[in-house]
């Protein structure tokens, strides 16, 4: 998630496993606050966040990461500041589809490599040649 202000000072981010509080001053020295109650457990010791100078954009990992979420926050009310960033956006449903195909493209592989063969003929290689070479030295 990320939180939009520009020439922000006194920023304090503490994520926890159950929700976000965020605070800052933008470049007028007002005071911002928000706290967000997540829609479920977090994993808060993966979880991290980063200042830039328009905004600070906090990293936050879910608990079950396979399961997705209908929305970010406990409340069924969403918040008239929060908007979902499209860039970002993971479709949860084709994430199986690409994860199978490249399984099957990995076992493929495996099978590729694993094939049983006769070993090369080695017929063709002279040891003469390499006895010679030693005797006459």
């Amino acid at each position: 998630m990320e939180f939009c202000v520009e020439d922000s000072t006194d920023v304090s981010v503490l994520i926890e496993d159950h929700r976000v509080v965020f605070s800052c001053r933008n470049g007028d020295g007002v005071e911002l606050y928000n706290e967000i109650e997540f829609y479920a457990k977090v994993n808060s010791k993966d979880s991290q966040d980063k200042r830039s100078g328009r905004s600070i954009t906090c990293f936050v990992r879910k608990w079950k990461e396979k399961v997705a979420w209908p929305r970010l926050t406990k409340e069924d009310i969403k918040p008239v500041w929060l908007s979902v960033d499209f860039d970002n956006w993971r479709d949860w449903e084709g994430d199986d589809e690409v994860e199978l195909a490249q399984v099957e493209h990995y076992a493929e592989l495996l099978n590729k490599v694993s094939t049983k063969r006769p070993p090369p003929a080695m017929d063709d290689l002279d040891d003469e040649s390499d006895n010679e070479d030693a005797t006459t030295n």
